[in-house]
């Protein structure tokens, strides 16, 4: 029997292969949405087709398409896009909902012959389809009636005794986090650790991933985030977020959190003037974006690819990148 693999005719790959998955992760303004639709034509012109699928918590609603910079019919090319403005913003998308929705439209592509292109700079996001949840484990209603009745000192010294690695990662009154803790050990029988540590549903390890994370240039990436929330004040995020105050949504729901809509909303409430809610908007996207630079740089496995630039992106070397399968080292 031969060890070798049989090669694709399409590809040139072992035909049991593990399915190609490419990711761009960025912070946002750093230009992902582009080069996404750079490498689906770079796919196409070598005879494969590409789908680029949304993991950006903003681009998933549908009442979101200026204030989340969605990328136009135009933008698209022709490329197929999938998971952008798939929410309606009364329904908050958690991360595990969108991991489900991802999974189906990665399997979709692939069954295809199709390369999934993955686009976006929502950790959380990301994190879940690769690595999976950790389950939710059931509480009994008189376990956790009896927990939330101490007081929290009671409740500290008792997860002291039962999960002591807990109770020391945790400050004394942190009310919410030692009931968490104390009603699962007592329920499970097992330390929260344990059920965190269990994590099920990702499917990193059933793909070959292509991934590339953009790096710009700080202060060419916080000059893109104004110019950017400047356009977008003049291209209809007023008539967006006019639209999400007139549903009368509840306020914590993550559309109405999103960059821009507090900002804006501000002013159209009279309470600021339009220069100040135009510098907010500004000031929290540029925010956003450090938190995601922060997060991309730091919080990654460190042999993914890291791509740095300044005032453009090297199209043809991040494409290159893409198309290289990252082997762990």
């Amino acid at each position: 029997m031969s060890t070798g693999s049989s090669l694709s005719r399409e590809s040139g790959e072992p035909q049991d292969a593990k399915p190609r998955l490419a990711l761009i992760a960025g912070p946002t303004a750093s230009g992902k949405s582009d080069l996404a639709v750079t490498l689906a034509l770079a796919e196409r012109a070598d005879g494969r087709e590409a789908v680029v699928i949304n993991a950006d918590s903003a681009q998933v609603y549908a009442d979101l398409a200026v204030l989340s910079a969605r990328p136009s019919e135009e933008e698209m090319l022709g490329v197929p896009h999938r998971l952008f403005g798939a929410w309606d913003g009364a329904h908050a998308c958690s991360a595990a909902e969108w991991a489900a929705a991802a999974r189906t439209e990665i399997e979709r592509a692939q069954a295809h012959g199709a390369l999934p292109i993955l686009v976006g700079g929502t950790g959380l996001y990301i994190r879940t389809l690769l690595d999976g949840i950790a389950p939710v484990p059931e509480i009994d209603p008189a376990i956790r009636a009896e927990v939330r009745a101490l007081t929290v000192a009671e409740a500290f010294d008792a997860l002291r005794r039962e999960d002591p690695d807990r109770a020391a990662a945790l400050h004394p009154n942190d009310t919410t986090r030692i009931a968490r803790a104390l009603e699962v050990v007592r329920s499970t029988g097992r330390p929260l650790a344990d059920w965190q540590a269990a994590r099920e549903g990702g499917i990193g390890e059933s793909v070959t991933l292509h991934p590339l994370i953009l790096l710009p240039e700080r202060d060419w990436l916080y000059a893109r985030c104004d110019q950017r929330f400047a356009r977008m004040w003049e291209g209809g995020a007023l008539g967006e977020v006019e639209a999400l105050l007139a549903r009368g949504l509840d306020p914590a729901l993550p559309v109405m959190r999103a960059i821009g809509v507090p900002e804006i909303a501000a002013f159209l409430r009279g309470e600021i003037s339009q220069e100040e809610a135009i510098r907010a908007g500004q000031q929290a996207t540029r925010n956003y974006a450090k938190r995601q630079y922060t997060w991309l740089r730091h919080q990654n496995p460190g042999h993914w690819p890291r791509m740095t630039f300044e005032n453009s992106i090297d199209t043809a070397h991040a494409v290159s990148l893409l198309r290289n399968p990252v082997i762990d080292r």
